[in-house]
């Protein structure tokens, strides 16, 4: 007889393995399944998905090696460090970064056993439906097919990198965010497709490292999703202080290998032009990974966008069928998928999951951070919604100045009547752990007065989100 469960999961990336364990915790029978080794090498299958294996996890690693690296070049003179003749070993950084990975990757087997979750090596499927279970085909590399049976399946198959057509990523010489975590050597000459996270994430690295990174951008506005304030900013310090060449309104027309070389030709308002690089970076987006389900077969309803559809509890059109994570609607950010996961998880089991998406952040890792939660001045605007606004610089604060990084700023937007915080955002070191509170704020639906009165410890840098609060109200008392 076939194995049967209360849940199965299809797919272990984020949004997946952390709705089968929360279901296991719930008391329920719960298995993953999951088919990728991401070059594992025992060619066993790695958990984690995308974002802990060639995603989040590692591309922060080398963020943090690429900036000690850069401070000890530039950085650590003002502090009267003197060092002289550092260099990079660039396989040592990629072994510590896969180390963190592999670690991080077993972790999550080891959560898998302590919460009694079957993991099911393979390709998951539907295979159709019999009474009151969906039967979910499990297809192993040897060819050999497993059927179980479970009375939910949450689909959590995430997303992949979109390539350009007619364009051939083979990982070494034209790369996707894969291919651009494991170069051997700094390239002399980095070409980057894509102004988005990815590409100034990965940018900024190599950047830091030594290399002559250009970007070209699709796009007429950098960084168009961000507060404006905070993209004027952002554009400032990247092409002015880093020395990043961003190009916008860029229309790619061919790509292609010259012995050791990639040539990348494009159009803008200036006419033709072309791009000679020693490795390209194609970062223009990701797809859903809502193919080979066999959604057709069983009347799974996708999107015009290939996109699993869902109601705002993550429930498809399908009983018992319920998709999580970068497969469906919303933000394709790891931390989103979790806690659509929980929810789901928690919504079977009778509880009252629940996820606002109105106050999930945004963080873009480079130097300086990027980060922000509700909504923009832009769209406010747009919106017709009254509301006042405040700014408060880093340099203004003297941790900033301690650590001799006073970059960027803090905004907050909240209602011009109810004084409810409608947005935060942040460009500067440490804007990735700065942002939480102001989740936790919009999260209870604080007013900035709130955040006025709460005693913030002296000296640090979350004195300016603080000093904000009371910016909002024209009564700051450090600026």
């Amino acid at each position: 007889m076939a194995k049967q469960f209360d849940v199965v999961v299809i797919g272990a990336g984020p949004g997946g393995y952390v709705a089968a364990i929360r279901a296991a915790q719930l008391g329920l029978s719960a298995a993953c399944v999951e088919s990728e080794s991401y070059a594992d090498p025992k060619g066993e299958v790695r958990l984690g998905g995308t974002c802990l294996n060639v995603g989040c996890i590692p591309s922060k690693a080398l963020l943090q090696s690429s900036e000690l690296y850069d401070q000890a070049g530039h950085a650590f003179i003002m502090h009267g460090i003197k060092a002289e003749g550092v260099t990079m070993d660039v396989p040592s950084m990629i072994r510590r970064k896969e180390n963190i990975v592999t670690q991080l990757t077993s972790g999550i087997r080891g959560l898998f056993r302590k919460n009694k979750v079957t993991l099911l090596a393979g390709h998951g499927s539907f295979g159709g439906r019999e009474g009151d279970r969906w039967q979910v085909d499990v297809a192993a590399r040897n060819g050999t097919v497993e059927r179980v049976g479970a009375r939910h399946v949450i689909v959590a198959t995430g997303s992949r990198a979109r390539h350009l057509p007619g364009v051939a990523v083979d990982n070494e010489f034209i790369c996707d965010n894969a291919g651009a975590l494991s170069f051997k050597a700094v390239p002399r000459r980095l070409g980057v497709i894509g102004a988005g996270v990815i590409g100034l994430e990965l940018g900024s690295v190599w950047k830091r490292l030594g290399s002559e990174v250009t970007i070209l951008e699709a796009l007429p506005d950098f960084l168009a999703a961000a507060d404006a304030a905070v993209s004027r900013e952002a554009w400032k310090v990247f092409t002015g202080k880093q020395g990043l060449a961003i190009e916008l309104g860029v229309n790619i027309t061919g790509v292609t290998r010259r012995g050791e070389a990639v040539v990348v030709e494009y159009e803008n308002d200036q006419g033709k032009a072309s791009l000679e690089c020693d490795r390209l970076i194609v970062s223009v987006g990701r797809v859903p990974n809502a193919d080979g389900l066999n959604a057709a077969h069983v009347g799974l309803k996708l999107d015009e966008r290939g996109r699993i559809e869902v109601d705002g509890h993550c429930r498809t059109n399908l009983p018992d069928v319920w998709a999580v994570g970068d497969v469906v609607r919303g933000p394709m950010l790891a931390h989103k998928g979790m806690e659509e996961g929980v929810m789901v998880a928690e919504t079977i089991a009778g509880q009252a999951g629940h996820v606002n998406y109105s106050a999930i952040p945004w963080v873009i890792y480079t130097d300086p951070e990027i980060a922000w939660v509700g909504s923009t001045e832009q769209q406010l605007r747009a919106e017709g919604v009254p509301y006042r606004a405040a700014q408060i610089p880093f340099s203004a604060n003297g941790r900033a100045l301690g650590q001799g990084d006073t970059t960027g700023f803090v905004k907050m937007l909240a209602h011009e009547r109810t004084d409810e915080i409608l947005g935060v955002h942040i460009i500067g070191r440490n804007a990735s752990e700065l942002i939480a509170e102001a989740v936790v704020a919009m999260e209870f639906g604080a007013s900035s007065e709130d955040v006025a009165r709460i005693c913030h410890a002296h000296p640090t840098l979350s004195e300016v989100m603080h000093e904000v609060a009371l910016a909002v109200d024209k009564r700051a008392l450090h600026f």
